[in-house]
């Protein structure tokens, strides 16, 4: 068995007068050959990079070091990449990547500028994100010339967004091509970020209302042992952890964001893979995503700007098969799919309604410089309570157009109503016989309109 401390090589310095002054320690090589089970604190060669989260100066904070490649400096768990870091780990297997690569960073500072805010440095405000990640060949980069191997977790950039139904939004005359923020053929221009999770835990379980001791606990647990050093590792706070991140996208000028002043619309949206993406309609993400995009595309053209911020938390983060589990336990009951047991055959399945939470969800909008957002897209009263918690205020509420909501989808959109989302102007009155009464399509509806299909054929 390999010993507890892996065996380190200290890279030559360069003598120079700048380096002979600064603070930064000479990096120290872990061989990728070998293979160490944990770590401990406090024990000879475990000398983690200092950290002080919060602090507004980069420097005093010092980066985020999740690398293979400095075992005894790492001060964060986990790796990059979320749960993508086990293809890194096949494409090692493959010898289709060689592990000690150092990606080159020369190129890939971010094409527009955010922050830094207020909101940066307060631990109540960011704890789920870094917001020095996409500023690390700015603000680390006498860690990077010495030999350390440091990732961003933010990456900024443009895009041409290409949806059909801004499509069709301008052939109804709903939207109007300005060439600047929507083109004619319907293509909006817009920005945005992509973000890896990093967890300042003591933060993270103080807003779970639970111990740092029980959250590092309950991770490990929960992971079969995943991250042994939750438990050994107390002295590093840092998580990264194997989740999905986010992205985020801004029409409009981002500058202008931080201003009370300017109109700003935003929607914060959790991953529907099968309406998002492929169109179920069994629920209305996907109209109401869609809707939330227009809505940014006008402000912006207004002057003001527009964010969505998408969240990987696909089936209320419970995952896609316990989401298509819960579809096939709605439409077998007793009585068919109904908005009355909607909450609980999700309950029923997975012990639980719902893993998101949303007490970490705000830290985006607080990494961004959001302080007051005029039109929150969205109905959700847990996001809604999130977000004004943390100080931002909140002015109008802007629920989904009823003629947006598909038609399998009036069970979803009258459970939640009933049970406490905004109603709206257009959703007001729904009470315990609606409940009852609203009803999703038979699970074999595929077989009944085959026999329908029959029996008009036959009738002629």
């Amino acid at each position: 068995m390999s010993p507890e401390n892996p065996p380190v090589n200290k890279k030559q310095r360069v003598s120079s007068k700048s380096e002979e002054n600064d603070d930064i320690p000479t990096p120290e090589i872990t061989e990728s050959n070998h293979v160490n089970l944990t770590s401990h604190a406090n024990v000879f060669g475990v000398d983690p990079i200092p950290i002080s989260w919060g602090h507004p100066d980069p420097k005093v904070r010092g980066p985020v070091i999740c690398t293979v490649r400095h075992s005894s400096q790492r001060n964060a768990i986990g790796a990059h990449s979320g749960s993508y870091c086990i293809y890194t780990g096949l494409a090692v297997a493959a010898g289709k990547l060689n592990p000690d690569y150092v990606p080159n960073l020369k190129l890939t500072s971010p094409v527009f500028k955010i922050g830094p805010y207020d909101s940066w440095s307060d631990p109540k405000k960011i704890s789920a994100m870094d917001p020095f990640g996409h500023l690390t060949t700015q603000h680390f980069s006498g860690y990077l010339e010495k030999g350390f191997d440091i990732r961003p977790t933010i990456a900024v950039t443009k895009a041409h967004i290409d949806l059909p139904e801004c499509r069709e939004a301008i052939a109804n005359g709903r939207l109007k091509p300005d060439g600047k923020i929507l083109l004619p053929t319907g293509q909006s221009i817009c920005s945005k970020a992509a973000v890896e999770p990093v967890w300042y835990l003591p933060e993270v379980a103080r807003r779970f209302g639970c111990t740092e001791s029980t959250l590092r606990q309950s991770i490990f647990r929960m992971t079969n042992g995943m991250y042994p050093e939750l438990i050994t590792r107390p002295d590093i706070k840092i998580f990264l952890p194997p989740i999905g991140g986010l992205t985020i996208y801004i029409w409009g000028d981002p500058d202008t964001i931080p201003d009370e002043d300017i109109e700003l619309t935003c929607r914060v949206h959790d991953e529907c893979n099968g309406s998002d993406v492929f169109g179920s309609d069994i629920c209305t993400c996907r109209p109401y995503l869609t809707h939330a995009i227009e809505e940014c595309i006008k402000t912006a053209q207004r002057g003001g700007c527009g964010i969505v911020i998408y969240f990987r938390k696909e089936g209320r983060s419970l995952g896609e098969v316990t989401k298509y589990l819960v579809y096939n336990t709605r439409k077998r009951q007793e009585g068919g799919d109904s908005a009355e047991n909607y909450f609980n055959c999700t309950e029923q399945v997975a012990g639980v309604q719902d893993t998101r939470f949303q007490a970490l969800m705000p830290d985006p909008l607080h990494f961004l410089g959001v302080t007051k957002i005029h039109n929150f897209i969205s109905m959700s009263d847990m996001k809604y309570n999130a977000i004004v918690s943390t100080g931002i205020e909140i002015v109008n509420r802007v629920e989904i157009p009823k003629e947006l909501v598909p038609d399998d989808a009036q069970v979803e959109i009258t459970a939640k109503v009933y049970h406490g989302y905004n109603a709206g102007e257009a959703y007001k009155g729904i009470d315990e016989d609606e409940l009852k009464n609203t009803k999703g399509r038979e699970y074999n509806y595929g077989a009944q309109a085959k026999t329908a299909i029959v029996d008009d054929i036959a009738s002629d």
